[in-house]
């Protein structure tokens, strides 16, 4: 399989007054294309500093973590910001819609950025819809939906420019457990017929369960790495 990310020796540190505070340390990971994957950890144990590390939305204080072959690192603010429309997709616990925007044009958001036609990113957001099982609710706002649907809607934006790489953070988190298990089939799906890499972070084990390779984080390390029974066994190749 082919190497998607790379993490070696890499740490993150925060300064508070007079105190280092390690958040990561010396994080070695390889995920391949095409894993489905959760992070796991109490609060503070570092998963979502690594999430926004992955993201590209902050950068490690040592060590070297590279996407696809690229240098992080090495990437402008500019490069990192293109980097993140058209390779990652992100997924909230709190959704993160626009509020008076209705579901169509909060899914073309990540297109406009990526300057799309107006006609091609119309077609394409309304399929991305129909996917998640929300083609007859595209003119709604988002006041108008479950919390189920707000997140299919973020997840069709996440979709939006084709990334790669799906990062999710707590997605079931405001879920009601019908609702948690619907958005894992989603990604599971996902992951399957498209060969999409998806890594989430949760706190939940039955949602972890759903995934092919549990990370377990405490204190900043890795103390975990483990496929789960799902991991282990055969998979259908992505089409």
């Amino acid at each position: 399989m082919k190497e998607l990310i790379k993490m070696q020796g890499l740490e993150k540190m925060y300064v508070n007054g007079d105190i280092e505070v390690h958040a990561l340390k010396d994080i070695n990971l390889v995920v391949n294309a095409g894993e489905f994957i959760s992070i796991m950890g109490p609060s503070g144990s570092g998963k979502s500093t690594l999430m926004n590390i992955l993201g590209c939305l902050d950068r490690p204080s040592q060590g070297r973590y590279f996407l696809e072959d690229i240098d992080i690192s090495e990437q402008s603010d500019n490069e990192l910001s293109f980097i993140r429309n058209q390779k990652i997709g992100f997924v909230f616990q709190s959704f993160n819609l626009i509020p008076r925007t209705n579901a169509l044009k909060n899914v073309e958001l990540p297109m406009v950025y990526g300057k799309i036609p107006t006609a091609q990113r119309n077609a394409r957001a309304l399929a991305l819809l129909e996917n998640v099982g929300l083609a007859d609710r595209y003119m709604h706002m988002p006041n108008e939906l479950s919390g189920g649907q707000k997140q299919r809607v973020a997840i069709a934006r996440a979709l939006a420019n084709n990334p790669p790489i799906i990062l999710a953070d707590e997605p079931t988190g405001n879920l009601d457990s019908k609702s948690s298990v619907e958005i894992m089939q989603i990604f599971t799906k996902l992951n399957r017929e498209k060969g999409t890499t998806v890594i989430i972070v949760t706190h939940e084990p039955d949602i972890a369960e759903f995934t092919d390779r549990i990370i377990s984080f405490k204190d900043g390390i890795v103390v975990e790495d483990r496929l789960t029974e799902v991991g282990k066994a055969p998979k259908k190749e992505a089409y």
